[in-house]
């Protein structure tokens, strides 16, 4: 089994903007559904005016956009409104991230896509979901990691509030939503009956946290700030050395173990302060100090060198471009060559599932703004004709 063919015969419309939404869509795509994005006309998906900018196209576009066919309408035009009607009736799923109530407005709310598609899996993904008290709240993902708790974990403990790097909440909500679909798909291919999928950002980022949500209902107490540590292990964080800093996670006792023999300490495995990971971590400002002496003797190469020699999970701080070009990445074939609309070829991470050892390739370029109104409207013209006739001849 390859994964472009797992959701092959599976018709998506995407009613998407920037990340969470378009991911979810490139998602399922990656597994070879049928992806239709519809977009504004003139100006499309916001992330198509994102940087980089390469020859008037944008390489964030289409690091979530590949495998997909653009259609253009007009959602505020009768017209076209009727036309993504026809589309979403259809298919077999909607991904949709506007905010709630937008998508009753115009006419293509569940309710009235249901009762022409009782099969149809419709997925909206908000800020904070569909109902209740900040439904109508807007959201992004900067907001979100504040909503959350994210922030309140994540720095160093004197430091002001920062983000994750990474949008992780809208990452997470279009991972938790391709999730839902795959599984509803699973329920309507047993008994027809599609469903309507609410998932939210908020929602989405307190479930990837569940480690710190049973830490606070089982003491209490707010999870805290600990730059790279860890709450219940030590050591486990990242390392100040000769040359700067590095990664290095002993995560039970044996590495423990393995990490005073590679440091030459074999003393601190009977130390009162560090007999057990829950000791360790009471007492990590102590522990990282004592390493971070000997850490200073030599840079961080040597250092990795020698936890990978003893087994202990080690790393170096990589930026973007070390890490795209780790020979682990190499070989599973991640970043892969990907044409533009323009003809200019970059590179992209691809999907990072693999299927029976194999990973999968681009199908389709991210798609020029419209580039198949005319195959898709002519497609779903020919499929409304064909269906309207079915009951003509069968009376």
């Amino acid at each position: 089994m390859h994964q472009e063919s797992t959701l092959k015969g599976i018709r998506v419309i995407e009613i998407c903007n920037v990340a969470a939404g378009p991911f979810c869509g490139m998602l399922l795509a990656d597994m070879g559904a049928d992806l239709v994005k519809i977009e504004q006309p003139g100006t499309g998906d916001t992330l198509r005016s994102w940087a980089p900018i390469t020859d008037g196209y944008s390489e964030n576009f289409a690091s979530l956009n590949r495998n997909k066919r653009s259609v253009t309408l007009n959602l505020k035009n009768e017209r076209d409104q009727k036309l993504a009607a026809e589309l979403i009736a259809q298919a077999d799923v909607l991904i949709e991230n506007n905010r709630p109530g937008v998508m009753d407005r115009l006419g293509l709310g569940y309710a009235d896509m249901k009762s022409r598609n009782p099969a149809l899996i419709y997925c909206s993904i908000s800020a904070y979901g569909q109902s209740g008290p900040r439904s109508q709240e807007g959201g992004f993902d900067l907001t979100l990691q504040a909503m959350s708790g994210l922030m309140s974990v994540t720095g160093e403990p004197d430091g002001a509030p920062i983000k994750c790097g990474v949008p992780v909440c809208d990452f997470s909500a279009g991972l938790y939503a391709a999730f839902s679909i795959a599984t509803a798909l699973r329920g309507v291919a047993l008994d027809g009956q599609g469903t309507h999928i609410d998932v939210s950002m908020l929602g989405a980022t307190l479930g990837i946290a569940a480690l710190q949500t049973s830490q606070y209902f089982g003491t209490g107490i707010d999870p805290v700030k600990l730059g790279s540590a860890h709450p219940r292990n030590a050591p486990y964080q990242v390392f100040r050395c000769e040359s700067g800093y590095f990664g290095m996670a002993a995560g039970n006792n044996s590495l423990w173990k393995s990490v005073c023999a590679v440091v030459n300490r074999n003393e601190l495995v009977e130390d009162a302060r560090f007999l057990n990971p829950t000791d360790r971590a009471a007492n990590q400002d102590a522990l990282r100090e004592i390493l971070e002496q000997i850490f200073a003797t030599a840079d961080a190469e040597a250092w990795l060198k020698r936890f990978r020699d003893a087994g202990v999970p080690c790393a170096p701080i990589n930026n973007y471009s070390d890490v795209l070009a780790d020979p682990q990445v190499e070989h599973m074939e991640w970043v892969q060559d990907l044409e533009l609309v323009n003809g200019a070829v970059t590179r992209t991470f691809v999907s990072p599932i693999r299927f029976d050892s194999r990973t999968a390739h681009v199908r389709l370029r991210p798609p020029a703004l419209g580039e198949h109104n005319d195959e898709v409207l002519a497609e779903v013209r020919g499929e409304a004709i064909a269906h309207r006739a079915v009951p003509q001849t069968t009376e």
